[in-house]
C-alpha cells in the first residue's frame, strides 16, 4: 500500500470517529432538553390546576350570590303585586257599594217617572176630550166640517203661494236678466263694434251703360242672333227697352248675370258684336268669374285668418259673393259671423280657431243649394265633412239652424253670431208679405190665451204689448201668461232678433159726482 492510501484511511477513520462523537454529544443534548421539558411542563400543569380550582371557587360564589339576588327581587315583586291585589280589591268593593247605591236612586226614580207617566196620559185623555168637543164646537159654529175647512185653509194657502211663488220668480228674472243682459251686451256689442260689415241690397238685375242707343241695335243683331246666342249662352235675359243708353240684364243666378255684364261689357268696348265673338266673350268673361270667385275664396281665408282649407272649399266660399239672402251679401254675412264667433269664444275662454272656421263654413250650403235638395245647413255639414273639416265644425255648420243637436260650446256661439248679424239693423230685408204674415201671427198668438183683452204687435214686430183682463187675470197670472207666450212664439215662429213681450193689467175705478 502506498501512503497515499494509508492517508486516506486515516482520514476517513477519522471523520467517523468525530461523527460518532458528535452523534452522540447531539444524543445526550436532546435527552436533557427533553428532560428539562418534561420538568417545565409539569410545573406549569400544577399551576394551571391551582388557578382552575381558584377560579371554580370564585365561580361558585358568583352563582349563589346570583341566586340570592334573584330570590330577593321575586319575593319584592311578589309583595308588590299582593299589596296592588288587595288596593284593587278594596277598589272594587267601594264601586260595589257606590252602585247599590245608585241602583236604590234609579228604582226611586224609575217609580217618580211611572207615576207622571200615569198622570201625563190621564191629562192627554183629558186634551183629547176638549179637543173632541172643542172641535164640535167649532164645526157647530162655523156650519163647516173638519175637512171642509181643512180644503178651505189648503185652498187659501195655495193661492197665497202662488202669489209667492210668482213675486220670488218675478224678482229673480228680472235680477238674473239684469246680469245676463249686462254681461252679453258687453261681449256682443264688442264683437259687434270690432266687426262691422257692409251691407249690399238684393237684386235680381244689372244695368249695363251703352255708348250711345245705336249700340242696342248691333245687340240685337239681325233678326235677334246676337241677343239670342247671348241669352242662350249666359242664361241671362237682355231687356233692351226705351231706357236711354241702357240694357238690363235680368236673372235669379248672380253669376249668370256678372258673367252676361262682363262679357257683354267687354263686346261693347270692342265694337265687334256678333255669335262667334260672343262665345269668345262669354268663355273670357266666365274664366274671369271662375278667377274672381277664387280670389274672394282666398280673400276671405286671409281676412279670417283660417288657414288649412281645401281648394273647393275656397271656392264654393268665393261663390258667396254672389249669393245674397234676405238682400245680405252671404260671404259678407259669413265673414262677419266667423268675426263675431271668434270674438265671443276669446271673451269666453274657448276654441277661437274652431269657433272663427265654422263661422266663415257655416253658410257654405248656400253656394250650391239651388243645385241640391235640403236645408243648406245639412248640405253644408255634408261638403264640410266630404273634404275633412273636424267633427265639431261640421256638427257648428249642421246646428246652427237648429236641424241637428249641438255638440259644442263654438256651436252654440255660431248660432249666435249669425243670429247678431242676420238681425242687425238694416243687414236684411224682409218681403211685405212675410212681414205682415209675423206681425198677424204674433197678434194671433196672444190673443188665443184666456183673458187676453186686446193686444199690438208693434216696433216692427220686436215687440207685442198685451192688454189683459183684471178681473180675470190676476199680477201673478200676467208674470206666467208672459212666460207661455214666449214658449209659444219660440216653438211657431221664425224670426230674426228677439220679440219683447209686454203683459199689462190695468184696473180702474170709476165713479160719477152728482
Amino acid at each position: 500500500m502506498e501512503l497515499r492510501d494509508w492517508i486516506f484511511i486515516s482520514i476517513l477513520i477519522f471523520v467517523s470517529v468525530a461523527l460518532i462523537i458528535e452523534f452522540v454529544i447531539r444524543k445526550k443534548m436532546v435527552e436533557t432538553k427533553i428532560l428539562k421539558g418534561e420538568a417545565e411542563a409539569k410545573k406549569i400543569i400544577d399551576e394551571a390546576s391551582k388557578q382552575a380550582d381558584s377560579h371554580k371557587k370564585e365561580a361558585i360564589l358568583e352563582a349563589k350570590e346570583e341566586v340570592h339576588k334573584i330570590r330577593t327581587d321575586v319575593e319584592k315583586e311578589s309583595r308588590d303585586r299582593r299589596n296592588e291585589l288587595q288596593r284593587m280589591e278594596r277598589r272594587v268593593l267601594q264601586r260595589e257599594e257606590v252602585l247599590d247605591k245608585k241602583s236604590d236612586v234609579l228604582e226611586k226614580k224609575e217609580e217618580t217617572i211611572n207615576k207622571k207617566l200615569q198622570e201625563i196620559s190621564s191629562l192627554e185623555e183629558n186634551v183629547q176630550e176638549l179637543y173632541s168637543k172643542q172641535r164640535q164646537e167649532l164645526e157647530r159654529l162655523s156650519g163647516l166640517s173638519s175637512e171642509e175647512a181643512k180644503n178651505l185653509l189648503l185652498d187659501e194657502l195655495k193661492t197665497e203661494l202662488k202669489h209667492d211663488s210668482a213675486v220670488i220668480i218675478k224678482e229673480f228674472e228680472a235680477r238674473t236678466k239684469e246680469e245676463c243682459d249686462k254681461r252679453s251686451r258687453d261681449i256682443i256689442t264688442t264683437a259687434i263694434q270690432r266687426c262691422a260689415a257692409d251691407h249690399v241690397s238684393e237684386t235680381t238685375v244689372h244695368v249695363v251703360a251703352l255708348p250711345n242707343d245705336e249700340m242696342k241695335g248691333r245687340i240685337i243683331g239681325r233678326e235677334g242672333r246676337n241677343i239670342r246666342t247671348l241669352e242662350t249662352l249666359t242664361g241671362v235675359d237682355l231687356i233692351i227697352d226705351d231706357t236711354p243708353e241702357a240694357v238690363i240684364l235680368s236673372s235669379f243666378d248672380p253669376i249668370r248675370r256678372e258673367v252676361a255684364k262682363i262679357a257683354l261689357e267687354k263686346l261693347i268696348v270692342d265694337g265687334r258684336i256678333h255669335p262667334a265673338r260672343i262665345e269668345e266673350m262669354v268663355e273670357r268673361a266666365k274664366k274671369e268669374v271662375e278667377i274672381d270667385i277664387k280670389e274672394e275664396g282666398e280673400q276671405a281665408t286671409f281676412e279670417t285668418g283660417i288657414h288649412g282649407l281645401h281648394q273647393e272649399l275656397v271656392k264654393l266660399l268665393g261663390r258667396l259673393k254672389y249669393r245674397t239672402s234676405y238682400g245680405q251679401n252671404v260671404l259678407k254675412h259669413s265673414l262677419e259671423v266667423s268675426n263675431l264667433a271668434g270674438i265671443m269664444a276669446g271673451e269666453l275662454g274657448l276654441d277661437i280657431a274652431l269657433a272663427k272656421r265654422a263661422g266663415l263654413l257655416h253658410d257654405i250650403g248656400k253656394a250650391v243649394d239651388h243645385e241640391v235638395e235640403g236645408p243648406h245647413a245639412l248640405i253644408g255639414a255634408e261638403i264640410a265633412k266630404k273634404y275633412h273639416e273636424s267633427a265639431a265644425v261640421v256638427n257648428a255648420i249642421a246646428a246652427h239652424h237648429g236641424d241637428v243637436e249641438m255638440q259644442t260650446l263654438e256651436a252654440v256661439l255660431v248660432q249666435a253670431a249669425d243670429a247678431i248679424s242676420a238681425a242687425r239693423p238694416g243687414a236684411r230685408r224682409e218681403t211685405l208679405e212675410a212681414y205682415i204674415k209675423r206681425l198677424e201671427k204674433l197678434e194671433e198668438i196672444a190673443n188665443s190665451y184666456e183673458g187676453v183683452e186686446k193686444s199690438y204687435a208693434i216696433q216692427a214686430g220686436r215687440e207685442i204689448r198685451i192688454m189683459v183682463k183684471p178681473e180675470q187675470i190676476d199680477d201673478a197670472g200676467t208674470v206666467e201668461m208672459a212666460r207661455n207666450i214666449v214658449k209659444t212664439i219660440e216653438n211657431e215662429l221664425e224670426y230674426p232678433g228677439q220679440i219683447k213681450i209686454s203683459v199689462i193689467r190695468e184696473t180702474r175705478s170709476v165713479d160719477y159726482a152728482k
